[in-house]
């Protein structure tokens, strides 16, 4: 996810021309509802994502987002190939540098901490698509043991360089040699093609009682509404993202998957989001 400022660049949500990219099948279409594999599902908006710094002309620049019937659920057409997330991953925001802004962010991630520590006080704090890292860092001030997973092989070198343990590798098919007390996906699930797998394998990775904290931007928000109403919201463009929730959805969600949520806040790290601490149930 990019860190986007005030105010934003008004976003288109009629249907686009596309200009003709360069890639053959760049996504792969979802045929059911993501989360509730009902085929019963409607387009709802279309946007343009050519402003997106990650971007590529080889890319198309509409994004089509779609609603499920049954559950309500707010999705993208589809899912980048291999091929397209090549070009998506050829570079990496500055945000999500390794060490960026580190005084600030360590402020940012202490408000997030300290949302788990009625739960959680020690033990191996998972952190899944780390980032510029500053949650783990922090993580390790306040006495976990810092754990980082994520799909860049430059920010998992960079992050090993700080001496703070990294994996290459994707959440589901992980392992740790003793169960996580917490495992954070800030600002991760809405990546995921199918989120069910990523909190499946949270469920799997962590101890009894064990806290997973979640954010994500919060579609049933004020915020996101006025956005929208001002034709000025990025998430529509937003081309990392696959989903768009609001709190009701993931609670359902969490609780599916085995999680009872707890505590519902609002988060510091981008706009219109919200953090979430569930407990495996």
């Amino acid at each position: 996810m990019i860190k986007y400022s005030f105010p934003a660049a008004p976003v288109t949500y009629r249907a686009l021309a596309n200009t003709p990219a360069v890639l053959a099948n760049e996504l792969i279409d979802y045929q059911a509802c993501p989360l509730c594999e009902s085929k019963a599902f409607r387009p709802l908006r279309s946007a343009d994502c050519s402003h997106h710094p990650r971007y590529s002309q080889e890319l198309s620049r509409t994004m089509h987002w779609s609603q499920c019937a049954a559950c309500q659920h707010v999705f993208r057409s589809g899912y980048y190939t291999e091929a397209a997330l090549n070009i998506v991953f050829r570079g990496t925001n500055e945000s999500q540098v390794v060490g960026y802004d580190l005084e600030r962010q360590r402020y940012v991630s202490a408000q997030m901490i300290e949302k788990v520590l009625p739960y959680q006080t020690g033990g191996t704090w998972l952190d899944v698509g780390f980032g510029n890292a500053s949650l783990l860092f922090t993580a390790h001030e306040y006495g976990f043991e810092p754990v980082g997973l994520d799909l860049r092989p430059q920010s998992v070198e960079e992050l090993r360089r700080w001496g703070v343990a990294a994996h290459c590798q994707d959440v589901k098919g992980f392992e740790l040699s003793r169960p996580a007390s917490v495992i954070s996906m800030a600002d991760v699930l809405e990546h995921m093609p199918y989120p069910k797998v990523g909190l499946h394998a949270a469920h799997r990775l962590l101890q009894p009682g064990g806290v997973l904290l979640i954010s994500m931007p919060n579609s049933g928000s004020m915020v996101w509404k006025a956005l929208d109403a001002g034709n000025a919201n990025p998430y529509w463009g937003e081309i990392e993202h696959y989903h768009n929730f609001d709190r009701d959805r993931l609670y359902a969600l969490l609780a599916e998957c085995g999680f009872k949520p707890v505590r519902y806040g609002i988060s510091q790290r981008y706009r219109v989001c919200m953090e979430v601490i569930a407990v495996k149930a």
